[in-house]
């Protein structure tokens, strides 16, 4: 059995203090309120423009994840230690899978171009997929194998540099390599439970990652619109 009889899988502690809570709550209202407005902006903006049913949907499938993402994880994280806590830590992990997925979407929409930057999108979902159904059906096995696969999953646009990678703006680029930087860099605070307030930072880098993601998108759909 890899869960206990409250639904918390074996071996899994939640004893951070009231100050490390009250910090990653800070963290994690300003990450949906920010994520919120800017998910409107984005699709306000991707439905103003002269843009492919295509590239709308990809723009409204990235918003809707980004949403999700920054909500679950705040209702999780946030939740008082409960059997609820252990399901919601599932929608959790699994969104992480439907993020990276939902970040690639638009920007091989945008700026994608042949068959291997649409057979990279292909792939990314397929393995987000299989993630996921993990992380729903399995808990609490493959946890440090899954952060792995996050990053490998992250960095494979590089696979496709030339098809999608090379073709983003200046900026763009710089912003989705520096938001990927940021996302393994904060790994370590991720796996380092016994620092202080090291739930709060974790999140802090996931945040400011997120951001720069978000970035490359609105770069991308700004390119796209003014082409």
């Amino acid at each position: 059995m890899f869960l206990a009889e409250d639904g918390r899988p074996v071996g899994l502690t939640w004893s951070y203090t009231r100050r490390e809570i009250m910090a990653d709550g800070v963290i994690h209202c300003l990450g949906v309120a920010l994520g919120l407005a800017g998910a409107v902006a984005l699709v306000v903006t991707a439905t103003m423009a002269h843009l492919g049913w295509g590239a709308r949907a990809a723009i409204v499938v990235y918003a809707t994840v980004l949403v999700s993402m920054l909500a679950v994880s705040a209702i999780y994280n946030l939740h008082p230690v409960h059997p609820r806590k252990w399901l919601l830590r599932r929608a959790d992990h699994a969104l992480i899978y439907l993020m990276i997925a939902g970040t690639y979407t638009p920007l091989v929409t945008l700026v994608g171009t042949g068959p291997t930057a649409y057979g990279l999108l292909a792939f990314i979902w397929v393995v987000a997929g299989i993630g996921i159904a993990v992380k729903l059906f399995l808990p609490g096995r493959f946890d440090r194998l899954s952060i792995a696969l996050y990053l490998m999953l992250g960095w494979s646009g590089l696979l496709a540099y030339e098809s999608v990678i090379a073709a983003l703006q200046p900026t763009a680029l710089w912003l989705l390599a520096v938001g990927g930087l940021l996302y393994s860099f904060g790994v370590v605070f991720h796996v380092w439970r016994s620092l202080p307030f090291q739930n709060a930072i974790w999140h802090g880098f996931v945040l400011v990652a997120t951001a720069c993601h978000y970035g490359t998108v609105w770069a991308s759909l700004s390119g796209a619109t003014a082409a």
